[in-house]
């Protein structure tokens, strides 16, 4: 069977989860965004945060949407204001993944997205894991 990780990461931790990934035989899309987000980490949480309360999309650069010969497909996001970031919107508005099993892992500085989980829940049918900084916190990857 064959599966795929896409992820978005800006700070690391979705980096280190697709190492995870990759490790377990899924193949891997790292979501690239046109438009840069500040360097500085409280500014980059504000920018992404901002966008993501609105439920606003990036635009991504050279993201293959063909998902049609994967039977599993893992969702990897930062969480913004209990949110999914704008690039995983985008991802989500090109892609259907309505036959396929499905899971979220997002990645918090809290470990807690209970708002982003329910609205997962409502959407999607599927598995949300929220792990917090997987990055800093090595055992929180036990969690997948």
């Amino acid at each position: 069977m064959k599966k795929l990780l896409i992820y978005f990461s800006m700070t690391g931790n979705g980096d280190y989860v697709a190492k995870y990934y990759k490790d377990h035989n899924y193949d891997i899309r790292k979501v690239i965004t046109k438009k840069k987000y500040p360097k500085h980490k409280f500014f980059m949480m504000m920018t992404g945060g901002f966008r993501a309360g609105f439920g606003l999309k990036d635009k991504l650069i050279d993201f293959d949407k063909s998902v049609d010969s994967y039977k599993e497909i893992v969702i990897g996001s930062p969480i913004w204001f209990d949110r999914l970031s704008p690039a995983i919107n985008s991802v989500l508005n090109q892609i259907n993944i309505d036959d396929k099993k499905v899971t979220f892992v997002l990645y918090s500085a809290s470990g807690v997205a209970n708002k982003a989980t329910e609205k997962i829940n409502k959407l999607y049918k599927g598995k949300v894991i929220v792990l917090k900084e997987p990055k800093k916190n090595k055992e929180e990857i036990k969690k997948l």
